[in-house]
């Protein structure tokens, strides 16, 4: 009898188990943190760090290169020899004018003597007026060739001088467009000179984007190889007209701070951006349509369950939404899965979950 009354008690027992409902099972979900988005990004663009004052230098006079004597990317200071032309036609235009020069200079030992007898001659009344006249015209004809010979020889010096290309100014050597043995003309672009103390990024933006870039954009300069490196910049000047191959603009962007990583050529990202009204967005995978309605799935940090909550929508593109509020600043959503999931119910949280 005693063992029929347990045997009864775990009858009921079992009956009694069968009727109520199993526990909800523990649901893993991928989520996402909401920050809302106070700036649009208009675009991201390749450029590089240049010197924003550039000179294209060249000999003051043609002739045969001789030497280079810096590369590119060299330091130089102000007075640097960068490169010299053959020297021989200048040296003997230099020697042809000393040698006018030496004889200019007799003649006019010549003329004072002759002068200085005709004076004494003519002071003591046995010389005519008429010689006396000639001997001084040939002194003072002497004297303004003399002059002229002078100015040959200095004219000749400068003219060996300009056989060496010499830096004006500290600076930084970018380019050259002449090579040793390479005959040039007076002037002709030879090596290119950058400023170092002044840089600026610079970017070729499309003709479709310059017209429409707000006032209030805000560029963020950062070097490719660092991102940590970066400073923001405005505009300083962009190209009236576009290039026909690329319908490009070149804009010239002012930094506000030169962080020592940016050096002449750094490769950069620039990226457009612009303030707007506070937004949230979230991807599409985190919208749930019930009803007609729309709705997210908010997480309960502390008790690991979630509730559905009705949200608007503004926008819709390619994988995301804008939400017109209904969500708070750094709460936490389902970010997929949601069709899945029920009022309450507990989840566990993915380690990849941002």
């Amino acid at each position: 009898m005693r063992r029929l009354g347990l045997l009864s008690v775990a009858v009921l027992l079992a009956a009694c188990s069968k009727n109520e409902p199993p526990p909800e099972p523990v649901r893993p979900v991928l989520s996402i943190k909401v920050q809302a988005l106070n700036e649009e990004t208009l675009g991201r663009f390749a450029g590089s760090i240049q010197a924003r004052y550039e000179s294209n230098t060249g000999f003051r006079v043609g002739g045969r290169i001789a030497s280079r004597n810096v590369d590119v990317g060299a330091e130089v200071e102000k007075g640097t020899l960068l490169a010299t032309l053959d020297p021989s036609d200048q040296q003997n235009q230099l020697r042809s004018a000393q040698g006018d020069l030496a004889r200019v200079q007799a003649q006019l030992i010549n003329a004072q003597a002759n002068a200085r007898r005709q004076q004494a001659l003519f002071d003591r009344g046995v010389g005519a007026q008429a010689q006396l006249d000639i001997a001084t015209t040939d002194l003072k004809t002497t004297q303004a060739s003399l002059e002229q010979a002078r100015a040959a020889v200095n004219q000749s010096k400068d003219q060996l001088d300009y056989t060496q290309l010499r830096s004006d100014h500290k600076a930084v050597v970018t380019a050259w467009n002449a090579e040793a043995g390479q005959v040039v003309t007076a002037g002709q672009q030879v090596v290119t000179l950058a400023q170092p103390d002044i840089k600026e990024a610079v970017i070729d933006l499309p003709d479709t984007l310059v017209d429409q870039i707000p006032s209030d954009v805000v560029f963020l300069v950062a070097a490719q190889l660092d991102p940590s490196i970066n400073t923001t910049a405005t505009i300083r000047e962009i190209e009236p007209q576009a290039q026909s191959a690329t319908r490009t603009r070149r804009a010239r962007l002012t930094l506000a701070e030169t962080p020592p990583g940016f050096r002449l050529g750094t490769a950069i990202s620039v990226t457009l951006s612009s303030a707007i009204k506070p937004r949230i967005e979230l991807p599409a995978t985190a919208i749930q349509e019930v009803d007609g309605k729309t709705r997210i799935w908010v997480i309960d940090t502390q008790n690991k369950t979630v509730n559905p909550r009705d949200v608007s929508v503004i926008s819709r593109t390619d994988g995301t939404v804008v939400l017109a509020g209904g969500v708070k600043n750094g709460e936490q959503v389902v970010s997929a899965g949601v069709n899945s999931l029920k009022p309450g119910q507990s989840v566990k949280l993915d380690e990849d979950s941002q």
